[in-house]
């Protein structure tokens, strides 16, 4: 079953940055909006940042200014930049077609602490 495959966690000092990656695991996808989740265990699953197939981004909040999210259509992949992590940011981190979601992948874990 295709989902999408993360990668690029780690665990990071706070104040550190990481890159994370995202990529369908098979076919090739024509995808109107693409998200950027996050989930804590006992949580639910969070929309941290969105990119529209025109370029248009959305972002939570508490990732303004921190976060960016970006697509290289050319090779079918999604990006997560994110910077000044912190302890809060601690998560499992998804991708997925936002607002329509297919089977959800492994995710990639990050960690932030000193």
């Amino acid at each position: 079953q295709v989902h999408f495959v993360e990668s690029g966690g780690d665990l990071v000092q706070p104040g550190g940055s990481l890159r994370l990656s995202c990529a369908p695991s098979g076919g090739v996808f024509s995808i109107s909006i693409m998200g950027w989740y996050r989930q804590v265990p006992g949580n639910q699953r969070d929309l941290v940042a969105s990119i529209s197939k025109s370029g248009v981004t959305n972002y939570a909040d508490f990732v303004k200014g921190r976060f960016a999210i970006s697509r290289d259509a050319a090779a079918n992949t999604w990006y997560l930049q994110m910077n000044n992590l912190q302890p809060e940011d601690t998560a499992k981190y998804y991708c997925n077609i936002a607002y329509s979601p297919i089977p959800w992948g492994p995710g990639t874990q990050v960690t932030v602490s000193a």
